[in-house]
């Protein structure tokens, strides 16, 4: 895959330099210009002494991202082959109409050093709705970046809107291969959920038997500058150098951009000897916010905004994280007091920003009210017994035992337990209590997601039934994929009101790289790993209330279309992350109608 270089060096810096508005250009580029527009014997990337003997290229590419009907960021790093380099450098910009570079929208002259650790990012305004347009930095005649692609979002009626989304990109456990798909896909624009590096050191997560590329720095990440040079590392990614570079990002961050587990004071791999927990938190933001094209405010851990596609989408990012969310439950808490679930005093959002998202909903007259964020919101309400046998395994792969019969012990369990609950959904009057018992003795797995934070939930499922939207949560972070209806709760009495519509239905994405249930499973051990994940798979959404689809084991991402009757989701996975030759596989697409009566997934005909 080549990088789109339409035009000559000298040929932008002369654009720049004599385009609209006839922007000066500083000394320092000027200098380096010569009047032989068509001499290509500098048409390469690979920088130009420019200060004091420094080489600056453009090593990490270009991106795009938070765009708007009218505006859009721009985004760059200027990398000086020097570490040590504490000076300013110039930049250069131009935006064009058309992918050869005769078309100036605008162009001038900006600035950075050390302090923003070289990146450049601009907010581009004026532009056309729903108009693709293309961008360029350099900083002399012989170092350009890439020319990148990207997209203002429409206004007035829209037929359709592509959004590819994913999350948990993990560079040691993988190649990026799905950031490939992305980049050459169709979508309109393309949502990152989070995770989209790790804090952990070499060897930790994924340990040194599954780990494919080393990170850098070897350590886990705890200052500024570490956290800066690992996203340099991510950034250095060829296939994601070209998803920033073609499609315009929209991006939350999760927790593992901090430290896994985070919350507001802290994060469960945030210990005892590493520090402040404010002083890494802040700078992890702040590296975010120099290599991430996102939109940066006053306070820049508020990060929840709004996004509209013209009348046909508003999609609303949420910051669940580091403003507001309380600690994470354990299993001993709610086994102690499962009343804590539904505590008002728990948060995962604020206040704040509940009223938000509430006010922007009720703002709408979109078709689809979409809510872009981390967790799974769907209740993942799962046997005790079946978490209690993937415990088991999961300790015995772990210490080396006898992986083979947990392995065939789980799944006859899991054949035992789809037994009784269909006899269970049946009405079947045999039943005894010990069987009843083995399937509605439940506890939510995960009380990172929403499971733990039920108050918050309620009140933005409450918002969307009260305003009879269409509502569309997507979700990242389990490394799975997943497709619910949600209903609402009867939060006096803790039932599920399954009598009308659910409140919203939610689609979740696999990841890119990182390990979902085959980990637990041991499918790389299992002597039909393929039959295996599909019982698994199966019993679990019969297991799970509401639960319409999993996959539990591949990678890849997730394409949501949205037309003016429907939104559907289509997961894509790579066949591998561990080799650049790859196929891709699909599931889906389930799709949800809009209007009363209809806002449930539909299942496709068996």
């Amino acid at each position: 895959m080549s990088s789109k270089t339409a035009f000559t060096r000298r040929r932008f810096m002369k654009s720049v330099a004599a385009g609209a508005g006839a922007v000066s250009v500083p000394a320092v580029l000027t200098g380096c210009f010569g009047d032989d527009d068509d001499n290509d014997s500098n048409n390469n990337s690979n920088g130009a002494p420019i200060d004091n003997n420094v080489v600056f290229a453009f090593g990490h590419g270009v991106a795009s991202g938070d765009p708007l009907s009218d505006r859009v960021i721009i985004w760059t790093r200027v990398t000086p082959d020097d570490e040590e380099y504490s000076g300013t450098v110039n930049v250069a910009w131009a935006v064009y109409h058309d992918e050869q570079g005769t078309q100036v929208f605008n162009n001038g002259i900006t600035n950075t050093d050390a302090s923003k650790d070289f990146t450049v990012k601009l907010d581009i305004t004026g532009l056309q709705p729903d108009t693709t347009y293309y961008y360029q930095f350099a900083v002399s005649d012989e170092a350009a970046s890439p020319v990148g692609q990207t997209k203002t979002l429409p206004t007035g009626q829209v037929d359709q809107v592509k959004m590819a989304v994913c999350s948990c990109s993990n560079y040691p456990a993988g190649l990026f291969n799905a950031y490939r798909e992305m980049a050459n896909s169709d979508a309109d624009v393309i949502v990152h959920l989070g995770d989209y590096i790790y804090e952990y050191g070499s060897n930790e997560y994924p340990t040194a038997d599954a780990q494919v590329r080393a990170p850098e720095p070897v350590a886990e990440l705890l200052t500024l500058s570490e956290y800066r040079e690992r996203y340099a590392q991510y950034r250095s990614d060829t296939y994601l150098q070209l998803a920033h570079q073609n499609k315009p990002f929209i991006c939350i961050w999760d927790d593992h951009e901090v430290a896994n587990d985070s919350y507001k004071n802290g994060a469960e791999n945030h210990n005892d000897g590493e520090g402040s927990w404010t002083e890494r938190m802040n700078a992890a933001v702040q590296a975010y916010h120099e290599w991430l094209p996102i939109r940066s405010g006053s306070d820049l851990k508020a990060i929840y905004r709004t996004f509209d596609f013209g009348d046909l989408v508003s999609l609303h990012m949420l910051e669940t994280r580091l403003l507001a969310r309380s600690e994470q439950l354990g299993f001993a808490d709610i086994m102690a007091d499962s009343s804590v679930l539904m505590s008002a005093d728990r948060t995962l959002m604020g206040d704040t920003q509940v009223a938000q998202v509430q006010q922007w909903m009720s703002d709408s007259n979109a078709v689809w009210q979409v809510i872009g964020q981390q967790v799974l919101m769907g209740r993942m309400n799962v046997p005790m017994e079946l978490l209690t046998g993937l415990g088991t395994l999961q300790s015995l792969l772990s210490s080396g035992g006898d992986a083979d019969a947990a392995q065939q012990q789980l799944l006859t369990m899991l054949s035992e337990l789809v037994t009784i609950k269909q006899r269970v959904l049946q009405g079947d009057s045999t039943l005894t209590d010990e069987e009843r018992a083995r399937v509605t003795t439940v506890v939510p797995y995960n009380l990172d997601a929403w499971d733990g934070y039920m108050y918050n939930r309620e009140q933005l499922l409450q918002t969307s039934a009260q305003l009879q939207k269409n509502t569309i949560v997507l979700a990242g972070d389990t490394h799975n994929a997943w497709a619910n209806d949600i209903y609402l709760m009867n939060t006096s009495t803790g039932a599920i009101d399954r009598s009308g519509d659910p409140a919203a239905v939610e689609f979740a994405t696999g990841s890119v790289t990182s390990p979902g249930f085959e980990r637990y499973l041991g499918l790389e051990n299992s002597a039909q790993p393929a039959q295996m994940q599909e019982n698994f798979e199966m019993a679990v959404t019969t297991l799970v209330d509401d639960l319409k689809y999993l996959n539990a084991a591949d990678r890849g991402y997730m394409m949501v279309t949205y037309t003016q009757d429907k939104a559907s989701a289509e997961w894509f996975y790579v066949s591998t992350i561990r080799d650049s030759e790859y196929s891709v596989s699909s599931a889906g697409p389930l799709a949800v109608t809009k209007g009363a009566g209809n806002r449930r997934i539909e299942m496709p005909d068996a």
